[in-house]
């Protein structure tokens, strides 16, 4: 491992003086970041998932510049997704725990949601730094960083072409508008399906969003194939199940209020199978701990070595190894645990400190491993935070802390590790980035820290409109995480958890795990909506189509011979490559301009000059008549010529 890290040479010289973190650098990753959070916040409440900022951020960065300066460095376009990666990794940090507290009843002023954020963030950062020489230095070659490696990858080729921003701008407009006519004027629903009443209840439903299209594509087609199998579990087989078995019982059956023979599809998913897929969630994120505890061990033992020998280092070091200086990271995890313990408002004594810091350190070890690993979005940051909730809610459950104080402290605990875990995972990917571009660590964390302050109020603001709007746990804005944050607290600290549907998700986990079946994928296809997961296998269907075609000796050939070569086919050029980048900048697009949509629409809505439709002008088969459109038009701009590739 060492002698692998030795070796390797990075794309710029330790010795080589290069611009990195400029103004102009600093401001255009904040601008992005700001985006992509906004965009990344309405998204995780509507599926609970996020998409990564890096690459198409990189691709922003690259075209913008070139399009403003004349010379641009790569390290800058490397500090500008630095930065707007904080965006994305603020989001899901936050949506993930704090609307829990809004369902709860306890709704958080501005000031506290954006002091979690920031508070939050800053411990990720500072508590994943002390393991970067190990995870990504000493492990190189060992640990891939799929998303950290492919970034860099995009950066080096300097192929940041004016047509790759048009077409993410594209996806933007195209987003934006379809959410507009949709959800804004009314135009189609937003929702379409129909109930098989032969079939006790079981529902077809699609929603025809731009982003869950958009998602789709981008996470591609096994995991969505995935994510749509545990919907078709919960759908399909497991509520016909209830409903045909239940049909005739005379009283109502825990957790819900009502005869099963009184309840819909809908009904039956909120009180039983959400309990179901909130078990086989919570086993897939402590199954995946348990798979890699030996390296999460030694990451943690080498990052307290690396912490409390770091003041023996000598100064001299080169600039591609130089971080924060270590007195300031231990100054600074001090200030924000003292701030979060002494705030009265955070409602944090000194057993929820500790637990914070214990639990928070180890799961930023483990989240930077993992991502090292399978990648961000494979990266299981909510089963972290559901096991961080589970062990904080059974210590108070022992000492008798069944108050309601200790409940809303359980959550906002939560909400401040998931935070630090999606901060060191952002963190670590782009320190990977910088490693194999040759960056300054310390400028990239420096950026880092930089990037949380507009984003964390973003996202803040954000949640009050969409939640004033639309209504967290509602169907327009499920919250999946959220909802089941809020549902565990009240659970294990209220007695009010039926444990049978939680173990039976567990088993269905115990399955998946024989038979080596990725669980976390699977579960929350269980555990969400049906509309949601039919949709992004759409878009995973469209990902598939696409690089099939792409792999014909067809179209290389016509590819090669239109663009790159009259002499016939260039083996060395990656087609498929070109077309899965064009496909992800337009369905990166189409995400953020629907998220930013509707978050405009909630801003409309709020100031009341916008009213949610309740009539609209076509039928629910248009709606799936333009999702269908959208989709021909996404494989249409994936596998379309890039003019200015074409030979002069």
């Amino acid at each position: 491992m060492k002698d692998q890290a030795e070796d390797f040479t990075p794309f710029v010289a330790p010795g080589d003086s290069v611009a990195e973190l400029t103004l102009r650098s600093i401001i255009l990753g904040l601008l992005l970041g700001i985006f992509f959070a906004v965009g990344n916040t309405y998204l995780g409440l509507k599926i609970g998932t996020t998409i990564s900022a890096s690459i198409p951020s990189a691709v922003l960065s690259m075209s913008i510049l070139r399009l403003i300066f004349r010379r641009v460095s790569i390290l800058e376009n490397n500090i500008v997704q630095t930065i707007a990666s904080v965006g994305e990794g603020l989001a899901g940090g936050i949506i993930f725990t704090i609307p829990a507290l809004f369902l709860l009843g306890d709704v958080p002023s501005f000031g506290k949601i954006f002091s979690l954020a920031l508070l939050g963030g800053v411990l990720g950062i500072l508590f994943m730094i002390p393991m970067r020489r190990y995870i990504i230095v000493e492990e190189h070659g060992i640990l891939p960083f799929p998303e950290g490696t492919a970034c860099a990858e995009i950066l080096k080729t300097g192929e940041g072409e004016r047509s790759n921003a048009r077409m993410a701008f594209l996806g933007i407009l195209v987003g934006g508008v379809f959410k507009l006519f949709c959800s804004g004027l009314g135009f189609w629903q937003e929702t379409f399906g129909f109930t098989l009443k032969r079939f006790f209840g079981a529902r077809i439903e699609v929603d025809g969003t731009p982003s869950l299209l958009g998602v789709g594509y981008i996470i591609g087609p096994k995991i969505s194939a995935l994510m749509f199998s545990g919907g078709l579990l919960g759908w399909w087989v497991l509520i016909p199940l209830i409903k045909m078995y239940g049909d005739g019982l005379p009283s109502a059956i825990f957790p819900a209020t009502q005869v099963i023979g009184q309840m819909n599809a809908d009904q039956i998913w909120s009180n039983y199978i959400r309990y179901i897929g909130a078990g086989t969630v919570a086993f897939g994120g402590i199954y995946n701990v348990i798979k890699i505890a030996p390296l999460i061990f030694k990451t943690i033992h080498v990052g307290f070595k690396e912490l409390f020998g770091g003041f023996k280092r000598a100064h001299e070091v080169e600039r591609t190894d130089k971080d924060i200086l270590l007195s300031y990271l231990i100054l600074g995890s001090i200030a924000v645990i003292l701030i979060l313990w002494l705030v009265p408002q955070f409602h944090l004594n000194l057993l929820t400190i500790g637990l914070l810091v214990i639990i928070g350190y180890f799961f930023v070890a483990v989240t930077s491993i993992t991502v090292g690993l399978v990648g961000s979005s494979s990266n299981p940051a909510s089963g972290m935070t559901i096991t961080t909730l589970l062990i904080t809610t059974f210590i108070f459950l022992l000492l008798g802390w069944t108050e309601r104080i200790f409940l809303i402290a359980a959550i906002t605990m939560s909400a401040v590790v998931n935070t630090a875990i999606t901060l060191a995972s952002t963190t670590s990917q782009d320190l990977k980035t910088g490693y194999i571009l040759g960056s300054t660590p310390w400028k990239q964390q420096v950026a880092e820290l930089m990037g949380l302050l507009f984003p964390a109020a973003s996202v803040a603001i954000s949640l009050f409109l969409l939640n004033q709007a639309y209504g967290f746990g509602t169907p327009a804005l499920p919250a999946p995480q959220a909802t089941l944050m809020s549902m565990i607290a009240k659970g294990v600290i209220l007695g009010e958890l039926p444990w049978s549907l939680v173990f039976i998700g567990i088993f269905i986990g115990v399955i998946l795990a024989l038979i080596k079946v990725p669980i976390l994928p699977f579960a929350i296809g269980l555990y969400l909506p049906l509309s949601l997961s039919s949709s992004i296998m759409i878009g995973g269907c469209v990902r598939f189509v696409t690089s099939k075609i792409s792999l014909t000796p067809q179209f290389i050939l016509r590819k090669t011979t239109k663009l790159y070569s009259k002499e016939g086919v260039d083996e060395n050029h990656p087609i498929p490559a070109e077309v899965s980048e064009r496909g992800i900048l337009t369905a990166s697009g189409l995400v953020a301009g629907d998220a930013s949509m509707g978050v405009i629409i909630a801003l409309l809505t709020v100031l009341g000059l916008l009213s949610p439709p309740t009539k609209f002008f076509l039928g629910p088969l248009f709606g799936l008549i333009f999702l269908i459109l959208l989709a021909i038009t996404l494989a249409w701009i994936a596998l379309s010529p890039n003019k200015q590739q074409q030979l002069k």
